[in-house]
């Protein structure tokens, strides 16, 4: 993959992300994503709208954050204190540990934000709705994929977002590159010793003598 003609491509004037800069931490948090995309092999149009729901639910930023609002407001919530965090804004407790948090703050990490937008788009754990449900073969329904995370809450907005994010995906020859499985050769079958000579009557009673 051309990371410069990925970054080239959402710079344009007319791409509709970004505008046409991006900060180093925007391309920094884009680079964990992509780089996570590439070890998993994941498929092109998915990792667009991986990019496009992470770039909607953290404000632009790519970068895990913590919902927005003040303490008292944040207090308020039934699910405080795992409030909403990550790449995607995972509330209640219940949904953070299925990620692998053991504490409020810990989707924040980058692990553990990238588990969760990879794992929960792809294997619907958010909603039940998954990526494939969306994106697959022939078909790619952008707009009907919101419902992965949060129902058709600007569902034209992220389908807009991931088309560029495909556009530029496409521009940089993006492949999705799953790990090398070890291959580990099978054994080879001990071939069985060949058999001995049959010996006739006299060298069987010398053999037995001088033994």
């Amino acid at each position: 993959m051309d990371r410069s003609k990925f970054y080239a491509a959402l710079r344009a004037r007319s791409s509709g992300v970004f505008g046409t800069s991006l900060s180093q931490s925007q391309v920094n948090g884009t680079e964990q994503i992509l780089d996570e995309a590439q070890r998993r092999g994941t498929p092109l149009r998915h990792l667009a709208y991986i990019l496009s729901t992470a770039y909607h639910e953290t404000a632009h930023t790519m970068q895990p954050v913590r919902e927005m609002g003040g303490e008292k407001y944040l207090r308020a919530k039934r699910y405080y204190p795992w409030v909403g965090e990550g790449l995607v804004q995972v509330t209640w407790e219940e949904n953070h540990r299925k990620f692998g948090a053991t504490a409020p703050g810990q989707m924040m990490t980058w692990p553990i934000a990238l588990r969760a937008i990879f794992d929960g788009m792809t294997n619907g754990m958010f909603t039940g709705k998954k990526l494939d449900d969306f994106i697959y073969a022939e078909k790619c329904d952008y707009v009907g994929a919101r419902q992965i995370v949060n129902g058709t809450d600007r569902d034209d907005d992220l389908a807009g977002y991931a088309k560029t994010f495909e556009t530029a995906l496409r521009a940089a020859a993006y492949i999705g590159q799953a790990p090398q499985k070890l291959q580990i050769p099978e054994p080879k079958p001990i071939p069985a010793p060949a058999p001995e000579p049959a010996r006739g009557w006299l060298s069987r009673i010398l053999a037995r003598l001088f033994s």
